[in-house]
């Protein structure tokens, strides 16, 4: 894996631990799964929201009633 082994990912793991401490941890991994799900999301070109508004059944009547 990009010539990193267990040794230096270890090393790697504790001076990130050391930075930011124990309790930022969850939050940082928590952090970077959301970003790498919203990346892949977006690389397949799935929308997650839509921009267009809905019409109330109360609208549909009206339009309905004007025709």
């Amino acid at each position: 894996m990009f010539g990193i082994g267990m040794p230096e990912m270890i090393v790697i793991l504790i001076i990130v631990l050391i930075i930011f401490g124990a309790g930022k941890l969850p939050e940082i991994g928590s952090g970077l799964g959301r970003g790498i799900k919203n990346f892949k999301k977006a690389a397949q070109g799935i929308d997650e929201i839509e921009v267009t508004p809905e019409k109330k059944e109360e609208d549909k009547k009206k339009i309905e009633d004007k025709a």
